[in-house]
Order: C-alpha cells, then structure tokens, then sequence
C-alpha cells in the first residue's frame, strides 16, 4: 500500500511542476508521512472493515473518473465528492453509534 501511495505522489508531483526540487521534496515528504502514519492508519482500518470497502469503492470511482476525463469526458466533481463525502459521513456517524452503543452495554453490565 506504501508504494501505491509513493507512486501516486510521484504522479502528482510530475503533474503539477515542471520543477524537479518540487518533485523530490513532495517524494520525500509523502514517503516520511506515510512510514509515519501507516501503522496507525493501517490499524485503524483494520478495527473498521467497512471503511476498508468505503476506501475501495472510493479508489474505484476516482479510478473511473480518471478514465473518463482520459477519454474526454467531462464528469462534474459535484457528482463524485457529494455522494463521497455523504458515504464518509454515514459511515462516521455508524461508527460512533457502534461506539456509544458498546460503551453503554459496558456501563450496564457492571
């Protein structure tokens, strides 16, 4: 997962600068931010696996908005980041429910 990470920066960095001091610093930072946050993020994940299939569908659909400007077809960014940004929430506000949810039967058992 690292290394498509570091290659997408990569990618980024090419696409925004023609300058070369640019592109190494934002090769170097993103691959000291990612060693730094990996085990974390990586864990987090690990205890949600529905934010692990939301991440997915979320690569999918970038992915495929991608393609879609590579064959010239304009895809208005309102119609992916609202739903995305809808999915992220339902999913955050599920979370915490689990979470208060879990914390009260706690309380009460004791």
């Amino acid at each position: 997962m690292d290394i498509v990470f570091s290659v997408d920066s990569v990618i980024t960095a090419v696409g925004l600068s023609s300058e070369l001091w640019i592109i190494i610093t934002a090769v170097v930072l993103s691959f000291i931010v990612i060693l730094f946050y990996a085990r974390p993020i990586g864990e987090f994940i690990l205890r949600h696996p529905s934010l692990k299939i939301l991440a997915l569908s979320f690569l999918i659909t970038i992915g495929i908005t991608i393609f879609m400007e590579g064959l010239h077809k304009h895809v208005p960014k309102a119609y992916i980041y609202l739903p995305m940004g809808f999915a992220l929430l339902v999913e955050i506000l599920q979370m915490r429910y689990e979470h208060n949810r879990r914390k009260r039967l706690d309380g009460t058992s004791n």
